[in-house]
């Protein structure tokens, strides 16, 4: 009976669905009239783009655009978009919605670069960067659209994040109101294919034999043609066994794909990478900026919390810079309901809230004058207590510093350990790497961010520490760190450091429990977050392990927003793999890039927790 009535409620809620998609089209059809464009820049290449205006003329409307990589898809003025802007609130509410594929991608001309490097210094018309297109399109918009007010909003989401922070640079006077959410940001030490220098294998292979495919001349996604096409249905299986990275290229990439190559050819945080990084060049900035990302997004939360930092600490006090984050998964804030995700559920459909209370009064405010600015710095959804916070700054001001100690016998306290020469030894296999998930996938999973970690610490390999039963409500918001004290014999290491939520052996199951989940004893991943160990001193210049000595590994975790309830406990695990999110270390001081399958070994490592050596992780607590 439960499983009928389960399969009912889906299949009502899969007719809402279509209806509402199908009432969505209908409105832009009856509402809206689509032309597209080639809007020349001033290098004289033309970039395609597609424009919806409102049929009702009777009054001026603000412009809403999003610049992306991914088609600004269906072609052809009688082709209507099923929604527009990010979601449909938009649409009723009344904007022009202009979408624009960037230089080199699809319909558009020139010649295609990932991450665009921004030009401080101009010295000609053909100094063109993503920055440029974008004043160069919105001087376009103002002049030539109809009835327009003469102000611009930009926002996306991941790669067109990226396009919305480079819009911000010597922005247009038009461009009022930006909003970058999980924003691309830095490819080496946060976002999607590299967190602290650890390459995040899986997702770059799975993106770039799509996404790195030459395009010789314009096209829509119709003629695109991908000859890479791996087949497989066990990931962890697929990537042990196709072996060392430069395996990859000949077994499937060639020359074909330019940044896969480039991504071999860098594996140092050298030039090629810090001209990616948008940050240094978010300065003098002019329109009001919110940045939203996801605490459990699985792609881009460093890019999120980091554009926010740079616009707050490299600009003036008066400029309104905010910060929204969610318990949300890459995007998540735009999905239908965000009441739940993988096994937890928030009690509240947190996407409808943001979408209805934040994201549209942000920009009727600054493209309308509709409203009152009364939105605060940070608006932050903390996990566990599940509520959402107002604070005046992020981190927030009313917090405190501490520091989880690692004890003997996987203990964890806020008490330094006081014992003498105590330590945890294994040993870590790269041909048997700790898996990032549980079962069985094809692909990488969104959960894994927030998944239960049951399964990793029964393993020999992860070293597991937790604190006694909490008596009191602990709400952790800000920056975590963590400071490992550890020695290998080999002359490499990758370090993985979990923060983990241990629920009560009493916690009830949900209800319904579709998924069968048990809840009793669930460790709930709070964060997780890799460091490569060759980089604990500098991501420029990497240093070899001295086999046997003990070596701090310091490094940052992504800020969290959540709430350990009294009668659960704190847990941190440490490992060296994390696979196949993050390609094997061969624990062996080699360019891991080049290297060969002959070159991976086995290695014993120890985690300290002496007097001397305090493993630690030092958390941000919020004062009630």
């Amino acid at each position: 009976m439960k499983q009928l009535l389960l399969f009912l409620g889906l299949a009502m809620w899969c007719t809402f669905a279509s209806a509402q998609t199908s009432e969505d089209s209908t409105y832009i059809k009856q509402n809206y009239t689509k032309m597209e464009k080639y809007i020349t820049m001033r290098d004289g290449k033309k970039l395609f783009t597609s424009i919806y205006l409102p049929k009702d003329q009777s009054k001026k409307y603000p412009i809403v655009m999003t610049r992306t990589p991914y088609t600004v898809s269906p072609y052809g003025e009688n082709e209507y978009r099923r929604t527009l802007g990010q979601n449909m609130l938009f649409a009723r509410a009344g904007f022009i919605f202009v979408y624009q594929d960037v230089r080199g991608k699809w319909m558009s001309e020139g010649d295609y670069v990932d991450v665009r490097p921004i030009i401080d210094k101009k010295k000609s018309k053909t100094d063109t960067d993503e920055s440029t297109d974008t004043y160069d399109t919105i001087d376009w918009l103002v002049k030539n659209l109809p009835n327009n007010n003469g102000r611009v909003g930009i926002e996306g989401i991941s790669y067109p994040g990226f396009y919305s922070s480079a819009s911000l640079p010597n922005a247009h006077p038009a461009l009022k109101a930006v909003s970058p959410q999980a924003p691309v940001t830095d490819w080496f030490l946060g976002d999607d294919f590299h967190h602290n220098g650890a390459f995040m294998m899986m997702d770059a292979f799975n993106f770039y034999t799509g996404f790195g495919i030459p395009r010789p001349k314009p096209i829509t996604p119709k003629e695109f043609k991908s000859n890479i096409k791996p087949v497989f249905k066990d990931n962890y299986k697929f990537y042990l066994e196709m072996g060392a990275l430069p395996n990859f290229k000949k077994k499937y990439m060639g020359d074909s794909i330019k940044f896969w190559n480039d991504l071999m050819s860098h594996p140092n945080y050298d030039e090629f990478w810090k001209a990616m990084n948008i940050r240094p060049h978010l300065v003098n900035i002019k329109p009001a900026t919110m940045t939203v990302g996801g605490f459990f997004d699985a792609e881009d939360c460093f890019g999120a919390l980091h554009i926010y930092e740079a616009l707050e600490k490299q600009n003036p006090q008066t400029h309104k810079n905010m910060l929204v984050m969610g318990p949300w998964f890459h995007g998540g804030w735009e999905s239908k309901d965000g009441t739940l995700f993988a096994d937890q559920n928030f009690g509240s459909n947190t996407s409808a809230w943001f979408r209805e209370n934040i994201e549209l009064p942000f920009f009727n405010y600054y493209l309308k004058d509709e409203g009152t600015m009364d939105l605060p710095e940070a608006s932050i959804f903390v996990t566990g207590s599940n509520q959402w916070h107002k604070f005046e700054t992020w981190p927030p001001k009313n917090t405190t510093e501490k520091t989880l100690y690692f004890q003997p016998d996987g203990k964890l306290s806020f008490s330094p350990a006081t014992a003498t020469d105590s330590f945890d030894e294994y040993v870590s296999d790269p041909n048997a790497p700790v898996p990032y998930q549980d079962g069985i996938q094809k692909g990488r999973t969104r959960e894994y961010m927030l998944d239960d970690q049951r399964f990793a610490g029964r393993r020999p390999d992860v070293k597991v520490y937790q604190t006694d039963t909490l008596t009191e409500d602990m709400t952790l918001t800000g920056p975590l760190m963590a400071d490992l004290f550890a020695s290998t014999t080999g002359t490499d290491a990758d370090y993985v450091v979990k923060l983990i939520d241990v629920f009560p052996d009493t916690y009830p199951n949900p209800i319904p429990n579709p998924k069968n989940v048990t809840l009793a004893g669930y460790q709930m991943l709070i964060r997780g977050e890799v460091f490569r160990g060759r980089f604990r001193n500098s991501f420029e210049k990497p240093e070899a392990f001295v086999p046997g000595k003990v070596t701090e590994i310091k490094y940052a975790l992504p800020d969290v927003g959540h709430t350990f309830r009294k009668g659960h406990r704190i847990m941190i695990q440490v490992q060296n793999s994390w696979f196949p999110l993050v390609d094997r270390n061969p624990q062996k001081f080699v360019d891991i890039y080049q290297a060969t399958d002959a070159d991976f070994q086995k290695a014993t490592h120890r985690i300290y927790h002496d007097g001397q050596n305090k493993s630690s992780l030092k958390i941000t607590v919020l004062e009630q």
